[in-house]
């Protein structure tokens, strides 16, 4: 076993800063299998955010009373799912890159995970086993929507480490640059003009990664306290996860570089999909809440007239 030193320059020329990142943290084999394994920092920090997220979410599933063996049976085939769905959303976008080598698609570990694929496929395997095992969907969901703010708030510094999932050319003061972002800005220049996005190597980009993680775990704050003080039905939270990760993920996705696009238009997929699900979500919420005035109206009058024929 063996830790790497490989690293790259991350620099932030606005602020007058520059440290070395590492992408690897270790590499082994596996005595009798001559096979080589490198765990990566990405794998770390990903592991880390989905630790903290599941630990939150097993503690407020104590407070409310759920049973933690059906969140747990829920968990793992809940995360099953949403590996299979965050491949699946990724490769039916990109399907050119893989209807030659559909082998391919299972090669998992050479990246190409779609996070709203993941949210789905997670929701859809879930609702399935919580309707199997007789566990409420709709409160699980709110626990759902606090962890995953948790889980891509930290989750999204891997893409740091990989120096990936960056924006555009910025003049802002935390405009970050390195190596690896100016090889990739010049590898694919032809794609990002094909796109209508203007790009130089040279200069610094809109760390984005920075953007989703601060906007994610102030989300979680805010869903933390509408939970503690607020919450009136259940399903709330998870209403409010996609008005909050929506909006974030409707600007900042209009800033990256590595979208997804619909055929052959310059519409960005997760852009698109993050409008619709926030006017969704605002939609849903409005008519429960309207649902619920309306409901309190009606017991306040059959308690006044039951109260005046006494």
């Amino acid at each position: 076993m063996k830790f790497l030193t490989d690293y790259t320059l991350v620099e932030f020329p606005g602020l007058g800063w520059k440290f070395n990142v590492y992408e690897n943290l270790v590499e082994f084999t596996i005595p009798g299998w001559d096979i080589d394994i490198t765990i990566k920092f990405y794998g770390v920090i990903i592991a880390l955010g989905f630790t903290l997220a599941v630990l939150f979410g097993g503690r407020m599933a104590y407070k409310w009373k759920l049973s933690l063996d059906k969140m747990l049976d829920v968990l793992i085939y809940g995360t099953i799912g949403g590996i299979v769905g965050a491949r699946l959303y990724y490769v039916a976008f990109e399907w050119d890159s893989y209807k030659n080598d559909l082998l391919s698609i299972f090669k998992i570990w050479e990246g190409g995970l779609a996070i709203y694929g993941g949210i789905i496929g997670a929701l859809i395997v879930a609702f399935f086993v919580c309707k199997k095992i007789d566990l409420n969907f709709y409160k699980l969901l709110d626990l759902a929507g606090m962890s995953f703010l948790i889980g891509q708030g930290i989750g999204r510094w891997g893409n740091f480490t990989n120096q990936e999932a960056f924006g555009t050319n910025t003049t802002l003061p935390w405009g970050m640059t390195s190596d690896k972002i100016a090889d990739y800005i010049t590898a694919n220049y032809g794609t990002f003009v094909q796109n209508g996005i203007q790009m130089d190597a040279e200069q610094p980009v809109h760390p984005t990664f920075l953007y989703e993680s601060l906007w994610c775990l102030f989300g979680f704050v805010i869903l933390f306290i509408v939970c503690q003080k607020f919450r009136k039905f259940d399903g709330q939270l998870i209403l409010g996860y996609g008005i909050i990760y929506g909006l974030e993920r409707a600007v900042v996705e209009g800033l990256r570089t590595d979208s997804l696009y619909i055929g052959s238009t310059n519409l960005r997929v997760s852009q698109v999909l993050s409008m619709v699900l926030v006017v969704c979500c605002t939609a849903l919420t409005i008519a429960k809440f309207v649902q619920i005035q309306k409901e309190k109206e009606q017991k306040v009058k059959e308690y006044k007239e039951k109260k005046g024929s006494v």
